[in-house]
């Protein structure tokens, strides 16, 4: 897999190349400023794209407008975001434009190199991964939406479903049947008031609807 770094922190940026090439991926660029970052996917059109939220000269959202009009003008690109702190508004206009191919992780979460290589896997497979932080956060902070006709179990499992976990891991997580995480998600679908279509599709509908619900 071709992955596309983008991040001016040093420590780090070397840490993702070495902890990406030792995984047996390609890292064909690096680069450590917001204006490099476009030119660079763009030139390389990676696999996935790693981008830091924040980034030179500015340091306020540079690396999330990067990732942004790169899925303009590739679409389809899987971007993986990684930020400080959890940044709601980050989170949702990434995802507001379709939840195929992108992830949204706090930095802290590279070191622990199974999850972050396992959330890489998803998103340059076309799904999602939330950090569950920023999936806990997502949820604590919103109020008088849809979500709020969901059971506690319920929302259990559309957070883990938010955090890009297939059924069989959400049973095994939540220690049920997969039968009964079925059923669950069919709830979800029935009260988030998602027609009927292909499974794939109605989950992407409800992370959605979970991050953009006011």
């Amino acid at each position: 897999m071709r992955v596309v770094i983008a991040e001016d922190n040093a420590l780090l940026r070397e840490g993702l190349v070495l902890l990406l090439t030792s995984a047996g991926h390609e890292v064909p660029a690096v680069v450590g400023t917001g204006p490099e970052t476009l030119p660079a996917l763009l030139e390389h059109r990676p696999d996935v794209a790693v981008l830091d939220v924040r980034m030179p000269p500015g340091f306020r959202d540079e690396g999330l407008r990067a990732a942004l009009v790169a899925r303009e003008k590739i679409p389809g690109l899987p971007v993986l975001v990684l930020s400080q702190y959890v940044e709601e508004s980050y989170a949702a206009e990434l995802l507001g434009g379709g939840a195929s191919g992108v992830g949204y992780l706090l930095k802290d979460r590279v070191g622990r190199v199974d999850e972050f290589l396992d959330a890489l896997d998803r998103v340059a497979a076309g799904g999602t991964a939330l950090d569950p932080e920023v999936v806990t956060e997502l949820l604590t902070r919103r109020g008088g939406s849809p979500l709020d006709s969901l059971t506690p179990r319920e929302r259990e499992v559309l957070k883990l479903m938010a955090e890009g976990h297939d059924n069989t891991t959400i049973a095994k997580t939540l220690v049920v049947t997969d039968r009964a995480v079925s059923k669950h998600i069919g709830n979800v679908f029935l009260k988030l008031g998602l027609p009927p279509s292909d499974s794939g599709h109605r989950r992407v509908l409800a992370v959605l609807t979970y991050l953009n619900s006011q």
